[in-house]
Order: structure tokens, then sequence, then C-alpha cells
């Protein structure tokens, strides 16, 4: 199923269908104005909620207070790991509870996985709900000498030496 199907169905579910029958019944009678409850203007629980409120309320009905948290933990790197370790160190991504970093270089990655506890304290703290478990720190790959589409496993450029 794709992710715009299943967010269709969770809006209809949250929302309801709009053609269904009770949706029409509802739209006829309050055309007719025979609602069963009076509406009073300044009545309790009628008070105009912040956009911010609403939204809020919107993202955990829908289910989406993971995958926000996910992607501000993404964008505060800056301020998770400092300013001049988010210089040597890029977050790639949130893989299964495991965020990934790629690093500049072998030396990068070592100070940072020594920096690995502090890291998961500050996450803990401020993104409770991405729900990060573990990090993954990479460093740069290794040149490859495989060139082409028609290489052969083996020793690579090496093997004509001797």
């Amino acid at each position: 199923m794709s992710e715009a199907t299943e967010v269709y169905l969770r809006l209809k579910a949250a929302f309801g269908d709009p053609n269904s029958r009770a949706a029409k019944w509802r739209d006829r009678k309050r055309r007719r104005g025979d609602d069963d409850e009076a509406s009073i203007p300044y009545g309790v629980g009628r008070d105009p909620k912040g956009l911010g409120d609403v939204m809020s309320n919107l993202s955990s009905e829908l289910g989406w207070t993971s995958s926000l948290a996910k992607s501000d933990l993404l964008n505060a790197w800056t301020e998770i790991a400092g300013p001049e370790t988010a210089e040597h160190s890029t977050p790639i991504g949130i893989t299964d509870s495991v965020l990934t970093v790629q690093c500049d270089s072998t030396a990068w990655a070592t100070q940072l996985r020594h920096m690995r506890v502090l890291i998961m304290t500050t996450i803990a703290q401020r993104f409770p709900e991405a729900g990060i478990e573990s990090i993954r720190f990479e460093a740069p790959h290794a040149p490859s000498w495989k060139r082409g589409s028609r290489s052969i496993p083996g020793r690579g450029p090496r093997d004509t030496y001797g």
C-alpha cells in the first residue's frame, strides 16, 4: 500500500467519508436547522484555538509526531553535536531507530563514537518522540579499484605486480 493511500485512509478514519449516508444526512439536518443541541455563541468550548494547538492535535491524531520529531532532530544536528563537530559530520538518515551520521574522516568518526553517550542523552531529552535507540558513525569509504560494469572480483591492480 502506498504512503498516499495510507494517509488518505487515516484522514478518512479521522474525519469521516464525505460521501457516506451519515454525512449526507448530517448535512441535510444542518441545512434545515433541526439540531438537537442548541448552539451557544459564547459557551464552554467555543473559544478559538491557536494554529499551533490545532496542528499539534492533528499531527498526534494522525500519528505524525514520530516523523516530525525525526526531521526536527536532523535539522537540529548543529545544536546537538556542537558547531565544530557539525562542520565535520552530517546526519544521513534514520533507519530502524538508528541514526546514521557520515563523518569527514576516520578521526572524526572515532571522536564521535567517544561522544556517543553524550549525544544519545541529548537526543533522548530533546527528541523523545523520535525513538532513536542507537547511533552509527560512518567514516569515509576507502577508494574502490573497481571500474566499470564488467570488472571481476579479485585482488585489483596488485595482481600483476609479482
